[in-house]
């Protein structure tokens, strides 16, 4: 798409709908509609599923089973503020990608992303025939009634990590892994918060970028060095008639309450309400700005799933306490599921559909 704020204008909502072979029916109001600006409403009739009865639900997202006792967070509905989101239909969406193949690149944000699609999915159709399998960093969700795969590739930086005489190297100027990606019909990419990792879970010792080994750089301009070799790939290996390339955006954290005007709060612990209005107080990630003036660079269609700011008014969709390392464990970058993911998937679904 490259430049603009990413609205989901006619052109684009177009392109996307002849390339799978659906006939143009906007919703009113919603050509021109930025489905990301809008405010969170309490909705009964969500969540759109149970994660108690998504059977694959990974542990450091089901809040729920985890104990939460609170469960608001699950009835929250995103309204944008000049249209309606079509509601998810799963069996719509299994029959539009009969035969084809889904694949989220990334972190575990992707992950996220991944299982809230799967459970989407699976609660719709619990009798129908499915495989869940993992080969090395790939994991693919197949619904064999359809042929339908969803898979995820754990590749948290995009670029390679190369094990070498002198350590591991972050190669930011290389991405062999791209082989894995060709080919794909839908890619959803993510990377960025591994970006300020430090000591002992930093996943690697160099850096080489332009031919230069170093030691460590200025993260920021490593994240935009790295984004840029991937929009290379990009441009060099995506047929847009073929493929669809989406890129999911930066998902925030919550680990400071004077960023939401709450200084009293030192993390997410014990949110139970998102904000209520359309802007978040402590404003953008700077990542964000890095990557859309990454993302205006390249000539291929690619759209980003803007979910930011969304994601922001969310300080209540967190595991906190209620994910895989417990009271003892905060987390405060992960979302629940049932949960936020479901509207980053829900927003997918208008975009494609």
């Amino acid at each position: 798409m490259g430049s603009g704020d990413f609205r989901c204008s006619y052109s684009v909502a177009s392109s996307v709908l002849l390339l799978f072979g659906v006939a143009l029916l906007p919703q009113a109001n919603a050509r021109d509609c930025n489905l990301f600006s809008g405010r969170w409403v309490l909705d009964s009739s969500y969540p759109l599923y149970s994660s108690s009865k998504c059977p694959f639900i990974e542990r450091e997202f089901s809040c729920e089973k985890n104990g939460r006792p609170d469960l608001a967070y699950t009835k929250y509905r995103w309204q944008p503020l000049g249209c309606d989101l079509a509601r998810f239909d799963a069996l719509k969406f299994s029959e539009k990608f009969r035969g084809k193949s889904i694949m989220f690149v990334g972190d575990s944000l992707s992950r996220n992303q991944w299982q809230s699609l799967t459970c989407m999915l699976h609660a719709a159709m619990p009798r129908a025939n499915y495989n869940l399998t993992r080969v090395g960093d790939v994991s693919t969700f197949e619904f064999t009634d359809y042929g339908v795969k969803v898979m995820l590739d754990r590749n948290v930086y995009l670029v390679d990590v190369v094990r070498e005489d002198i350590g591991r190297v972050l190669k930011l100027d290389s991405i062999e892994g791209g082989k894995l990606w060709r080919g794909i019909d839908l890619l959803i990419f993510n990377t960025w918060h591994w970006w300020n990792r430090r000591g002992p879970t930093q996943p690697w010792d160099y850096i080489e970028v332009g031919g230069e080994i170093k030691k460590d750089m200025d993260r920021m301009l490593a994240f935009e060095t790295a984004l840029r070799t991937w929009a290379k790939w990009v441009d060099a290996n995506i047929d847009p008639r073929k493929s669809m390339v989406f890129f999911q955006g930066i998902s925030p954290s919550h680990y400071n309450g004077s960023s939401w005007n709450e200084p009293s709060a030192k993390s997410c612990v014990g949110q139970e309400q998102p904000l209520l209005g359309t802007t978040y107080p402590g404003g953008l990630p700077l990542a964000l700005d890095v990557l859309k003036k990454v993302l205006a660079t390249i000539r291929n269609p690619v759209t980003l799933l803007d979910i930011t700011n969304l994601s922001l008014l969310r300080k209540d969709g967190h595991p906190s306490r209620y994910g895989l390392g417990g009271p003892t464990g905060i987390d405060c970058s992960h979302w629940c599921l049932a949960g936020v993911p479901d509207t980053w998937n829900e927003i997918l679904y208008n975009l494609i559909l």
